[in-house]
C-alpha cells in the first residue's frame, strides 16, 4: 500500500503538465471567480456529500433540497414562473441532450424527427441528433453578424419539426441570436423552444442589472420552453453541473426514465445517469448559496470590466481583430493575411497564455476563442503585450505552407474508406502518432486539420483520442 503522502505528490507531479486553472491564463475550459477561498467551500461540501447516492432522493432527502433550491436560483435568473421546473446534470452537454430527448419523446407521432438548428449551435446538439435518432437541419447564420436568421428557420420547420435551438450566446462567437423572433416563429408552428444559455445563462442577467443592453432570452420570451444553464461556469461551481429548466412538468416528462422490467428495484432516473455522487451537488450549493446575487453582480462587474479592458487591448494590436462585437464575456478574434493564426496561438501559449484555436466555418474564418473570467481583471495589459510579441513573431514567421501533394491527398480522401491501420500511418505523418501526446507546438498540425474536410478532422481527432486513451 503507497502512504496516502506518496500518493498525493505524484498526482500534484502530475498536474503540473496541464494547463492553469486559476489566474486568468487559460482562456478556455475553465471560469475563475478570481475569488480566495471558494475552491476550498467547494471542495469541503463535496466531501460532505460525495458518498450520498443522486439515484434515490427519498434516501438522500439532502440532495433533493439542494438541487431544489439550484433550480429555484436558476428560474428566478431566468424569468421562470411558478411553474416551472428543473434537474441538475451533469454539464450542458447533458442538459442539451436531454432537452433534445424530452422533446423527441413529447412527440411521439413524430416518426422521422427533427430539430432546427442555427449552424452555431453547440455541437452537444449533434451529439444529442445523433445518440437520440433525431435529424438535425442546420441553417446557416447571417454571414456578417453569426447571429441566427428567424426567417431562415422558420421556412425550414415542418411537420416533422419537434424542437427549435438558439443560443444566448454561441460558444464560437460570443454573440446572442434573436431569441424572440425565433421563439414566436417556433410558437406560431406549435413547436418546443430551446435557448442553450450554458454559457450566458448566469452572468447575463447580472450585465442587465449593471446597465448592459441584454435583450431578454429566458422564460419571460413568449415561446420558450427549456432553458439550459451551467453553474460551472459563470456561477463558478466545480465541473459537473448545470441546469436544464422547463417551463412546466409536462414538458420536462420526456426525459425521466422508469424501468420496473427486472427483479431488482424500480430504477428511477430524471438525467441520463443514475447512480450520481452528491458531491458535484452540495460543492455548487454551497458555492450559490455563498455567494448569492450580490456577489455574483460583483464578479459580473469584474467580468464586463475585463471584457471591455481585453477588447480594448485586441483593438491596439496591429494584425488582428474580433469576428463580432462581443453580447458576453466570449470573444474570437482572427488575424490578417500573413500572420498564421496557429501560429499566434503556439506564440501565446509559449508566453503563458492558452487560447483556443477554432477552425474555419461557413463564413466565419479560422479564428482564436477567449473565455473571459473575473481572474482576468487587472491582468488585461499583460495579455495584450503578449499578444502583441506574439502576432510580430508569427507576422516575422511566415505562414505555415501545407505541401500542395499533401493538400490533395487529404482532399479525396474518403473518411469512411480508411481502415484503422491506415489512420494510424496518416496521424504519425501529421506528428499525432505513437499515442504519446501533442507536440508543444501545433502550428503545423492545426494547419493540416484546417484544411481537412469536417468528416476527416472528425475521424482523425477520433483516432488520435484512441490513442491517447490506452493504458501504459
Amino acid at each position: 500500500m503507497r502512504s496516502a503522502e506518496e500518493v498525493l505528490a505524484e498526482l500534484r507531479a502530475l498536474r503540473t503538465a496541464d494547463v492553469p486553472t486559476h489566474g486568468g491564463h487559460t482562456l478556455a475550459y475553465v471560469y475563475d471567480s478570481g475569488l480566495d477561498g471558494l475552491d476550498e467551500l467547494a471542495a469541503a461540501a463535496h466531501a460532505l456529500a460525495s458518498s450520498a447516492n443522486g439515484l434515490d432522493p427519498t434516501a438522500f432527502p439532502s440532495l433533493l433540497r439542494m438541487e431544489n433550491d439550484l433550480v429555484a436560483a436558476a428560474s428566478r435568473l431566468l424569468g421562470g414562473t411558478e411553474r416551472t421546473v428543473g434537474s441538475v446534470t451533469s454539464g450542458g452537454t447533458e442538459s442539451c441532450m436531454l432537452a433534445v430527448l424530452a422533446a423527441r419523446e413529447g412527440n411521439p407521432g413524430v416518426t422521422e424527427p427533427t430539430v432546427v438548428l442555427p449552424s452555431t449551435a453547440h455541437a452537444a446538439f449533434h451529439k444529442a441528433a445523433h445518440l437520440f435518432r433525431v435529424r438535425p437541419v442546420v441553417v446557416p447564420v447571417d454571414p456578417t453578424s453569426f447571429r441566427a436568421d428567424p426567417s431562415s428557420m422558420a421556412e425550414t420547420i415542418d411537420e416533422n419539426t419537434v424542437l427549435v435551438v438558439a443560443s444566448a450566446p454561441s460558444y464560437a462567437h460570443g454573440v446572442l441570436d434573436p431569441i424572440a423572433e425565433i421563439a414566436a416563429v417556433a410558437a406560431a408552428r406549435g413547436v418546443r423552444m430551446h435557448v442553450d444559455a450554458c454559457i450566458g445563462g448566469w452572468v447575463l442577467p447580472h450585465f442587465r442589472r449593471l446597465g448592459k443592453a441584454v435583450p431578454e432570452f429566458g422564460f419571460a420570451v413568449d415561446g420558450v420552453t427549456s432553458v439550459s444553464v451551467d453553474l460551472h461556469k459563470y456561477a463558478y461551481c466545480p465541473k459537473g453541473t448545470s441546469v436544464l429548466l422547463h417551463a412546466d412538468a409536462e414538458l420536462r416528462r420526456g426525459h425521466f426514465f422508469a424501468g420496473a422490467g427486472w427483479p431488482g428495484y424500480t430504477m428511477l432516473n430524471s438525467t441520463l445517469q443514475s447512480t450520481r455522487s452528491g458531491g458535484p451537488l452540495a460543492a455548487a450549493w454551497a458555492v450559490v448559496q455563498h455567494l448569492g446575487d450580490d456577489g455574483y453582480l460583483a464578479l459580473a462587474q469584474a467580468s464586463l470590466d475585463a471584457v471591455e479592458k481585453m477588447w480594448a487591448e485586441i483593438a491596439a494590436v496591429g494584425g488582428v481583430r474580433l469576428l463580432a462585437e462581443p453580447d458576453s464575456t466570449l470573444l474570437a478574434l482572427t488575424t490578417d493575411d500573413g500572420i498564421d493564426l496557429f501560429t499566434v496561438a503556439d506564440e501565446m501559449k509559449a508566453r503563458g497564455w492558452y487560447v483556443q484555436p477554432q477552425f474555419a466555418h461557413e463564413s466565419s474564418p479560422a479564428n482564436l476563442h477567449l473565455t473571459i473570467t473575473p481572474a482576468n481583471r487587472g491582468d488585461e495589459a499583460e495579455f495584450g503585450a503578449a499578444l502583441r510579441e506574439s502576432v510580430a513573431d508569427a507576422r516575422a514567421a511566415g505562414p505555415v505552407e501545407v505541401e500542395e501533394s499533401i493538400a490533395a491527398f487529404l482532399a479525396d480522401l474518403d473518411p469512411d474508406a480508411l481502415s484503422q491501420e491506415e489512420f494510424g500511418d496518416l496521424l504519425a505523418t501529421a506528428g499525432m502518432g505513437g499515442g504519446a501526446g501533442l507536440p508543444e507546438r501545433m502550428a503545423e498540425i492545426n494547419a493540416m486539420l484546417a484544411i481537412a474536410r469536417p468528416k476527416l478532422r472528425e475521424r482523425l481527432l477520433q483516432e488520435f483520442l484512441g490513442l491517447l486513451y490506452r493504458p501504459s
